[in-house]
């Protein structure tokens, strides 16, 4: 017979990729993994892992072995969310990773909620029975493809993460998804630099006939540079880049400054920026963003309910920013 924990450090492998890192992950030491995976192989009577240069790689068998303790990982996951609520669910800390205008916009009010405080109301009830539960957040800041690595790692309990219209994310099918919010990509000018272009604020952009301009991006290494480049392209152009920098904040400021012209997701926009004309496009791109958890996990209480909490600021942020173009 199989030994499930056997199984789950094979999948730790797969995730990880060395016997070091996995050890380290498991709090084990390498000699412990490599003889959980020399048993492992015994009791699949087939090699599951086979040496490739100083490192280890799945066989055939090890791959469907893994594809399979992610459904049994799955199940287990449930029952354990079921047995946590039907006993009320204190496991007290959700591990949360999120891109950074997520993390400056909607994960706060989850802290003020979850603390009861500068919100005027109490923390969220356990359950229904008045207690206060023992739940706490923890954050990293992360872009959305290294938050959904460190969900298949384990590392984390919730990722949060987008996808554009332009650029499709791919998430793994059996993973749990959750649609927050959709929001439209604006283009932000100045509104002197907006007026020499014969934009009026609000006024739907054609980016085709601003290939001229020069443009502030974040930086290569996000998918919203991608984003950027690829709405060009669609327009026919490669953007003059003049400035780039992955926070938002930068790039508005810049365009406040007339440096440049910078597509910039509606979330993304700071509270607090000098005077910007903000349009939508005439081909309009958009974000979707949306939480990611473990196949299973959804249902356990603690996660549950930061889940109903980021509904309830995601729609209550799109309240606040229907003025905005769409």
């Amino acid at each position: 017979m199989l030994d499930v924990r056997r199984l789950r450090i094979l999948q730790h492998l797969a995730a990880y990729g060395t016997v070091a890192a996995t050890a380290d992950a498991l709090h084990l030491t390498a000699p412990a993994v490599s003889q959980h995976l020399a048993a492992l192989q015994k009791e699949a009577g087939t090699p599951v892992v086979e040496k490739h240069g100083r490192t280890l790689r799945l066989t055939a068998a090890g791959e469907l072995l893994v594809a399979h303790t992610e459904v049994i990982l799955a199940e287990l996951a449930a029952a354990e969310s079921g047995l946590a609520a039907m006993k009320g669910g204190r496991r007290g800390t959700v591990r949360i990773s999120a891109f950074a205008s997520a993390a400056r916009t909607l994960v706060p009010p989850l802290f003020e909620r979850l603390n009861g405080a500068g919100t005027g109301t109490d923390p969220v009830p356990d359950n229904g029975t008045g207690a206060a539960r023992d739940l706490s957040l923890r954050l990293s800041v992360q872009e959305p493809d290294e938050a959904l690595d460190e969900l298949h790692k384990r590392s984390t309990d919730l990722a949060l993460v987008h996808s554009y219209t332009v650029l499709p994310r791919s998430v793994p099918a059996a993973w749990e998804q959750t649609v927050l919010m959709e929001e439209p990509v604006l283009l932000a000018l100045h509104p002197d630099r907006a007026g020499r272009e014969g934009l009026t604020a609000g006024q739907p952009a054609d980016l085709s006939r601003l290939a001229h301009l020069p443009w502030l991006t974040p930086g290569p290494e996000t998918s919203c540079y991608e984003m950027i480049q690829r709405a060009c392209g669609a327009s026919g152009f490669v953007p003059d880049i003049r400035a780039s920098s992955s926070d938002f904040s930068v790039l508005t400021a810049l365009a406040a400054a007339d440096a440049g012209a910078v597509l910039v997701p509606r979330m993304a926009l700071p509270d607090h920026t000098a005077p910007l004309s903000l349009h939508p496009l005439v081909r309009p791109v958009s974000r979707t963003v949306f939480t990611v958890s473990r196949a299973g996990t959804g249902k356990h209480p603690d996660l549950r309910a930061v889940l109903d909490l980021l509904h309830e600021t995601a729609t209550a942020l799109d309240d606040r920013t229907a003025g905005r173009p769409r």
